[in-house]
Parts: C-alpha cells; structure tokens; sequence
C-alpha cells in the first residue's frame, strides 16, 4: 500500500500514523516539486494529498484512506465500534482537518512553505491574523477538552481522534508555536506525537526542514 504525499501535510501525516498504530506498512512516496508521479494524479486527479494506492484501488482524501485501512483491517480498532465514541471520533477527525489545519495552515504555508519550498516572501498579516484570532478559540477549547496529565480523548486508548488533532500540532512544532498558554493541551500534544508512528515523521519532516 502507497501513500502519496509529504508527511508535512497534517493530513499524509495523520493517515501514515493511523496506518502505523494498526501495524501496516505503507510506503510514503513524495514527488519532487512541480513533477508530479503520474501515480498519483491517478489516485488523486484534483492533485489534493494524500493519495492511496492499494494493488488497483486508488483513493484519495485522508479520512477516505483511513475508513478504508479501518474496513480492511478492523483489529486494533481506532475507531470505535461504540454508536457515540464513533461518532465523537468522527466530530474531533473533523474539527482537526477543518478547523485546526484551516486555522494553522496559512501559518505554516506563509512561514515555511512558501519561502522554504517556493521562494515566495510569506504575508506576515495573514500571520498574525491566524496567531492572534483564530487559533487562540481552537487552543481554548482544547485546553477545556483534553485529558489533565496524559491520557487520550476517547476510551482511555488511543485512537483516530487523537491521531487527528495531535497531526497539525507537529506543524505547530515546526513554527516554534508557543503554547505556554495552554499547558494542558501541549502537554497532550506531545506525549501523542511521542508515539511511535509519529515520532519518525517528524523527526524526518525536521531533518527535510533543516536542510
């Protein structure tokens, strides 16, 4: 199985830590800027990543790769069979990749990805408009809503819902985020992304950046 895209992208990211709690073993394919793997644009033909491959089943968008690792691989479930943890697994996926990377996003593009990757000078106030608006809201409703010294958000077990909101905090990390203002929710982001199946991404993403 093939995941296409740079795991600098919270949701690539997301998706190989999702496949690495349930064990597999999915190759990470990322293509040079501006030549994209004809793979890939098979697998996603909008260009949007990830990208999966899986023999001759392609698929893109992140929450549709993982309804699919969960399908075929329904042990260990990360998503859980309880009608509301279900469905409180599915809220947090949701509120990460559409409020929390939406909020980050212009952060990290601006900071990082359009100078570092292609020469373009970031819109510092597009940054301090995402630093001091929008995701202040976000951090303060975590720091309400997550575990008070470790642990994780649904059944005292990890799941899609942590993997989902801890993905763009490495993305945080990256920029130097300061989050001393909400110690519980650094404290919950650090201890996910010291997970296995997160820590050699970002150890890679952070060898990539310093590059």
């Amino acid at each position: 199985m093939i995941v296409y895209g740079s795991s600098l992208s919270p949701y690539v990211r997301k998706t190989l830590a999702f496949g690495a709690e349930k064990g597999l073993t999915l190759e990470n394919k990322v293509s040079r800027p501006g030549e994209p793997d004809p793979d890939f644009l098979a697998c996603s033909p909008f260009r949007k990543i990830p990208g999966f491959k899986d023999g001759d089943f392609l698929i893109s968008d992140s929450s549709a790769i993982i309804t699919y690792l969960e399908a075929l691989h329904p042990e260990p479930n990360l998503i859980p069979p309880d009608p509301r943890n279900r469905a409180r697994a599915v809220w947090f996926e949701e509120f990460a990749d559409t409020l929390v990377v939406a909020a980050a996003g212009p952060l990290f593009f601006n900071r990082i990805v359009g100078p570092r990757f292609m020469g373009k000078t970031g819109d510092e106030g597009v940054c301090l408009k995402a630093e001091r608006e929008t995701i202040p809201p976000l951090l303060d409703y975590l720091e309400r809503t997550v575990p008070d010294g470790g642990g994780f958000l649904l059944e005292d077990r990890i799941t899609l819902a942590d993997i989902a909101v801890a993905s763009p905090f490495a993305n945080l990390g990256h920029l130097g985020f300061d989050l001393s203002a909400w110690p519980r929710t650094r404290a919950y982001a650090e201890a996910i992304l010291a997970r296995p199946s997160f820590a050699g991404l970002i150890a890679r993403e952070k060898r990539l950046l310093a590059a």
